[in-house]
């Protein structure tokens, strides 16, 4: 098939002339016919086929090819592990275009068994579906290969890779497919490490033949040349930005798996102007402070959407988090968000905080913080980490995410160690009285 493949077309023409409608059918179904040469399982005595390359380069078609391939060859049970449970189903399984449902072909179609975890193909071959943010599914169960997708968006990267490696012992060539845009956190520095892992590389316009055009003109006029595009579009894996504040050492190094009893927790939230599709997220971060002088950042649930929307997710995060008071910035929202917040629940304390000195002033403190070992993240953060290690102050671009954490951090840099407990959930704490950073 690659053969025919590389013949002119005039060639492949003439001798697709002399095919039955059947077997036309057929062969629109192949992908050795239909693959880029980098989109094949690879040869060879590997582990891991690590796929790293830019949006839109055909990641998730390959990897649901190779897992059909692999269960018209009889492997069972193959571990599909995606970001979130919803990302699994809708990328990995049956709604995206490169699904395996969607790209399966009509006589090896699997039955998908949401409430079991399951897709079962017509031979018996069974995948079981995982998700990145309970890693723990994946402790015990084994499997003879699997396929990761976006492993470096998920919340427990290291965790959920190792309990799948555990996992992967069953058969006489346990194989896994990752597929990611790339982040230089250390589980994809380390699988790129490894003697058994094969790699593939590809960029966002390797596959322009099947990209919507106004597509591909916007995303080269806005990130060609950007080190956002080296990463989304070209695929590389970035060293830090040596302008920046923050070190992604500092935060791999720091990251716990368990909170200790807090004595203070905020949420922050940096306000969006609008909603409108070219504006910024609204950040929201949680963040606690323990007697030690330790701060634990526990959530990230920043969002694009209106403010009756982002005031709700602020709101869920303050309840799932016992915070004690949830801080907004005044400077772009003015009284937009106490506003907000107190139309949906006036009972939730807040506090208005106004940004006296300049992005890099406030941030550069909290940075520091970072470098000292005394902020720990509760899990990864992508798009959050992303913000922090690749910020230059002076950038005209305000960071959401970034601003969001500052706010938090400041406001429990200013906190006493014994002064509250976190358990209290106290409301009141403050008055809607300003606050200077």
């Amino acid at each position: 098939m690659q053969l025919f493949a590389a013949l002119p077309e005039s060639q492949r023409d003439n001798i697709l002339k002399n095919f039955s409608d059947e077997e036309l059918y057929y062969l629109q179904s192949d992908w050795q016919l239909l693959a880029r040469p980098a989109q094949l399982i690879p040869p060879g005595d590997w582990f891991t086929w690590l796929l790293r390359s830019g949006r839109g380069f055909g990641k998730t078609r390959t990897g649901s090819e190779a897992v059909i391939k692999w269960a018209q060859a009889g492997y069972s049970p193959i571990a599909l592990v995606g970001q979130t449970k919803a990302d699994a189903r809708d990328t990995m399984i049956e709604i995206g275009d490169s699904s395996i449902i969607k790209v399966a072909p009509s006589w090896f179609m699997p039955v998908y068994e949401p409430s079991k975890r399951r897709l079962t193909f017509p031979n018996g071959s069974v995948c079981l579906i995982y998700s990145g943010d309970e890693p723990d599914q994946l402790r015990g169960p084994q499997h003879m290969k699997a396929w990761v997708d976006e492993l470096a968006k998920f919340k427990y990267p290291v965790e959920t890779w190792d309990n799948l490696e555990f996992g992967l012992r069953k058969g006489d060539n346990p194989q896994v497919i990752c597929t990611t845009t790339p982040r230089p956190i250390k589980i994809i520095r380390d699988i790129i490490a490894d003697s058994r892992t094969v790699e593939t590389r590809g960029n966002t316009l390797d596959n322009a033949a099947n990209l919507n055009p106004l597509f591909l003109e916007r995303m080269q006029l806005k990130y060609q040349g950007t080190r956002l595009g080296r990463q989304e579009l070209n695929g590389e894996l970035l060293a830090d930005n040596p302008d920046a504040l923050w070190k992604r050492s500092d935060i791999d190094n720091n990251r716990v798996k368990e909170i200790p009893q807090l004595v203070y927790v905020v949420v922050g939230v940096d306000p969006a102007a609008t909603s409108k599709a070219g504006s910024d997220d609204t950040g929201i971060i949680a963040a606690g402070k323990d007697g030690n002088g330790q701060y634990y950042v526990l959530g990230d649930y920043t969002l694009h959407d209106t403010p009756q929307k982002w005031g709700e997710a602020a709101i869920t995060s303050y309840n799932k988090h016992k915070a004690n008071l949830i801080i907004g910035e005044t400077n772009n929202g003015g009284e937009m968000v106490e506003n907000t917040i107190k139309q949906i629940n006036s009972q939730i304390p807040f506090r208005a905080v106004h940004a006296s000195r300049g992005k890099a002033t406030r941030a550069e403190p909290v940075s520091a913080l970072y470098e000292q070992g005394k902020v720990k993240h509760f899990g990864t953060f992508p798009e959050l980490e992303d913000q922090l290690c690749e910020w230059v102050p002076g950038a005209e671009k305000s960071p959401d995410r970034l601003d969001a954490l500052v706010w938090a951090i400041s406001f429990l840099m200013n906190v006493g160690a014994q002064q509250y407990v976190y358990e209290t959930n106290f409301i009141g704490a403050f008055s809607s009285g300003g606050m200077r950073i």
